[in-house]
């Protein structure tokens, strides 16, 4: 069942079939103070989707150049397509669980059978988990408005984000991707 942060705490109360309170309810205001904060750091990653994706394959490539070459896993064009998609993929679920407070989308849709499709393909997966780890990294430096043009390049892209601690998010995020890199490992 795909939850968010309210829907979850409407079920737990049910099951100790007790109102809302004391933590539960911290936690919900919590995350309605944070909530301007949470749409910023979405749209950051939603925004710059196809260049993180883009880098994240364009950096495993170049640091395993051997999947460009004929047999390898990016060549030829259809098999970086696909890459970019799946990889465009995850990330989407990975930008929702963030938006909804909850990884159950992501498990659910994303992460079931992930590593057992890729090793069906035929795809490495330390490849895959490489390129989850440079686009955890990508999406980090945008929650947390790190990112500067010295690290983008030309892409560089400097969002307007409502200012303060964004160190919670960018945990969360963080431990989302670790929820990818794990199901790939």
């Amino acid at each position: 069942m795909v939850l968010d942060a309210f829907s979850r705490a409407v079920i737990t109360a049910d099951a100790k079939t007790a109102a809302i309170g004391g933590a539960d309810l911290a936690a919900l205001k919590s995350f309605i103070a944070e909530g301007n904060k949470r749409l910023d750091a979405v749209n950051a990653i939603a925004s710059n989707a196809s260049c993180a994706v883009s880098d994240a394959i364009a950096g495993i490539a170049c640091e395993n150049t051997g999947l460009l070459q004929a047999g390898g896993n990016l060549y030829p064009t259809r098999r970086m397509a696909a890459c970019l998609r799946d990889a465009e993929i995850v990330l989407r679920y990975v930008t929702y669980a963030l938006l909804a407070g909850d990884s159950s989308v992501l498990d659910d849709r994303a992460l079931n059978g992930l590593k057992e499709t890729y090793t069906a393909l035929g795809v490495p997966t330390t490849s895959a988990v490489r390129a989850f780890q440079i686009l955890k990294s990508i999406s980090v430096a945008h929650i947390t408005n790190t990112n500067t043009e010295a690290n983008a390049g030309k892409k560089f892209r400097k969002l307007e984000v409502v200012q303060g601690d964004c160190s919670a998010l960018a945990s969360e995020a963080a431990s989302y991707f670790d929820r990818v890199i794990s199901a790939l490992s």
